[in-house]
């Protein structure tokens, strides 16, 4: 009885504290219409979407939060709706089922999941997607594959047996040009890193989320996709939200842009317009 009660009160926390406390710790703006919006009417506007990027800064609590809330109404309001993460690997998806489906404990699926230190951010999407049986994709490529691209290059990925290779996206993977180059460059501070191959372990990361949604919509093409990411793999619709592009260039992509700052004006939009279709400000970082 008390680990029910337990389990209810971490899939309340999202409603509860917004409930409470909306209008000051968060605003969300739709870029078209420059109009400060619910996360109902924003739920509301995904009727004719596929998937939906929720790109967060990693450190941003009430962003955390508002993840789980938004996740919670796309599921009653589209049952079905399914959740795809950056912070699992997708070698990892048979532990993530066999959570799913209470067949191993907490602290095993942590463990052999190899979930982030701040899992607990985290734990409210997946207990939401348990208590409603959705399905949780483990998005991302694992640590292993990113090292030896950093150090080795995309190439290096060839050289791995075919049982590895059906971890990875298809091969061989697009590095992206242009504009996502120069953002990537410009964080970090204009340096390109040596002889190390990091904005090529980006474009890993990016095709690996891209491929991993891409399969499920193939399987499931009435359902929709919720998916969380840092977001530079999906501001101004490049990264990962470019390469589903071309995975699935069918699929109709929305993407939300959601970063700390001051609640009580508006997004520089001379500036800012670019990045999503939505725009969250949430309060000041609390960690």
């Amino acid at each position: 009885m008390k680990q029910k009660l337990f389990l209810l009160a971490w899939v309340l926390i999202p409603t509860v504290l917004f409930a409470q406390n909306t209008d000051q710790s968060y605003k969300i703006f739709e870029t078209k219409t420059k109009k400060n919006i619910s996360v109902e009417e924003l739920v509301k506007n995904m009727k004719n979407v596929d998937v939906l990027f929720f790109g967060e800064e990693h450190n941003d609590s009430i962003g955390h939060l508002l993840e789980a809330d938004i996740f919670n109404k796309m599921i009653q309001t589209y049952p079905g709706t399914a959740l795809s993460l950056e912070m699992f690997s997708t070698d990892v998806q048979p532990v993530i089922n066999e959570y799913l489906a209470a067949l191993i404990s907490e602290k095993n699926f942590i463990k052999e999941a190899r979930a982030w230190n701040n899992y607990k951010d985290y734990k409210p999407l997946i207990e939401l997607a348990k208590q409603n049986k959705a399905e949780v994709i483990g998005a991302n490529a694992a640590t292993r594959y990113s090292n030896a691209v950093t150090f080795l290059g995309l190439g290096k990925l060839n050289d791995f047996p075919a049982v590895s290779k059906a971890f990875l996206p298809p091969l061989p993977i697009d590095t992206a040009t242009g504009r996502y180059h120069e953002k990537f460059i410009e964080t970090l501070g204009g340096h390109d890193m040596g002889g190390m191959k990091i904005f090529q372990t980006q474009n890993l990361w990016d095709a690996s989320m891209a491929w991993s949604i891409a399969k499920y919509t193939k399987l499931n093409p009435k359902k929709k996709i919720f998916q969380v990411n840092g977001r530079f793999h999906s501001d101004e619709h490049l990264g990962t939200f470019a390469q589903l592009k071309k995975y699935g260039p069918k699929l109709n992509l929305v993407n939300i842009s959601c970063f700390a700052g001051q609640t009580d004006v508006q997004p520089d939009w001379n500036k800012q317009a670019e990045l999503g279709d939505y725009i969250i400000i949430t309060s000041i970082v609390t960690k």
